[in-house]
């Protein structure tokens, strides 16, 4: 079984200020569907949100979206789509305890920090945009507040397009990573045969996890230090860093993401 897992927001997406290739997004999907691929995507939108990138850029509908960052798990189907039955049953018993609204109450006081918008929450999923220049700070007086008494993970990434930085709140068992796992698990798929492609911040985790890993060329600085750090302290990781240049195509997003595919085998007809 093929699995092609990917995030969006400027790894799927050509959202950036990157120039994309044009037909780069019909080519992903007529190769998906020619190579009987699953495909999986991996975000931080919710179901609303990932709708919107469907309509507005063309991909195509997953056979899963693993969304807000991990803590949700849907299938895609002819009847549309269902959610995983079991997934919230897991995170519950795996994070016993998690508890959004303590973690927003401890949280409320810190200064460079305010919480997103309500549908950018869940009962998974405390969110905040974070003042970049003041991230260093910001990310220890929330760790003080938090780290071990919610079996959390603190997940802080950079929105190169705002300028803000975003910080995920989640149970431990509910992550971009573990949801993956779930799903290869679910599906008897070995970790490297999964590919995964991100580019930012909050992709480090599946990245890093044993997936084959995928970073597009427009992959944030800062992450690319993070994977290869990572890749030099366990050279067993399978790591890619799209380099633009493959079937005339560029690297940056859906480009960086078919690049990976072919390095991985996923897709086969490079010729």
């Amino acid at each position: 079984m093929r699995i092609l897992a990917t995030d969006l927001d400027r790894t799927l997406l050509p959202n950036g200020s990157w120039p994309p290739d044009p037909g780069a997004i019909d080519l992903f999907n007529e190769l998906t569907q020619r190579h009987d691929v699953l495909v999986v995507y991996v975000t931080g939108r919710n179901l609303d949100l990932t709708e919107n990138a469907i309509r507005e850029f063309g991909i195509r509908y997953p056979h899963v979206l693993i969304g807000d960052v991990g803590t949700s798990i849907r299938k895609y189907g002819q009847d549309g789509w269902t959610s995983h039955s079991g997934w919230d049953t897991h995170v519950r018993q795996t994070s016993p305890g998690w508890d959004a609204d303590a973690v927003r109450s401890v949280v409320s006081g810190v200064d460079g920090l305010v919480e997103q918008e309500r549908e950018h929450c869940g009962p998974f999923k405390q969110s905040y945009y974070v003042d970049h220049d003041r991230s260093e700070a910001v990310l220890k007086a929330v760790g003080e507040l938090v780290k071990g008494k919610f079996d959390e993970v603190i997940v802080y990434s950079f929105d190169s397009q705002s300028g803000k930085g975003l910080l995920d709140l989640l149970p431990k068992s509910a992550t971009k990573q573990t949801a993956l796992e779930y799903i290869a698990d679910e599906l008897g798929a070995k970790k490297s045969d999964v590919v995964f492609c991100g580019d930012s911040g909050n992709d480090v985790f599946p990245l890093t996890a044993g997936f084959s890993g995928v970073l597009v060329r427009n992959a944030d600085d800062q992450l690319v230090t993070s994977v290869k750090r990572e890749a030099d302290e366990h050279p067993e990781l399978n790591i890619y860093f799209a380099k633009g240049g493959f079937k005339g195509l560029n690297g940056f997003y859906t480009s960086g993401v078919i690049e990976g595919a072919y390095h991985y085998g996923i897709f086969y007809d490079a010729h």
